[in-house]
C-alpha cells in the first residue's frame, strides 16, 4: 500500500467527522507537533499549512458552529 493511498483514506475519514471533530483532531495534532518540535528543536514553518484546511467549512456554517461548540461546552 502506498502512502498516498493511506494518507488519502485517513483524509477520507477526517473529512467524514463533524467539524467540531476535525477541530479537535487538528488541535491534538498541533499540540503533538509542538512537543515534537521541543523535543527535537526542528524549525516548524507552519505557514506551511495555509490554506489545508479551506474544505474543512464547506458544508457548515461559522455562527451555526459557534453555536453548537457553545452549547456543547456547557
Amino acid at each position: 500500500m502506498g502512502s498516498a493511498t493511506h494518507l488519502e483514506k485517513i483524509e477520507h475519514q477526517i473529512m467524514q467527522l463533524p467539524v467540531y471533530e476535525q477541530t479537535h483532531l487538528i488541535e491534538r495534532i498541533t499540540a503533538q507537533l509542538r512537543c515534537v518540535r521541543a523535543k527535537s528543536r526542528i524549525a516548524l514553518n507552519l505557514s506551511d499549512l495555509y490554506g489545508t484546511g479551506k474544505g474543512i467549512w464547506r458544508e457548515d456554517d461559522a455562527q451555526e458552529y459557534v453555536n453548537r461548540v457553545r452549547e456543547e461546552r456547557i
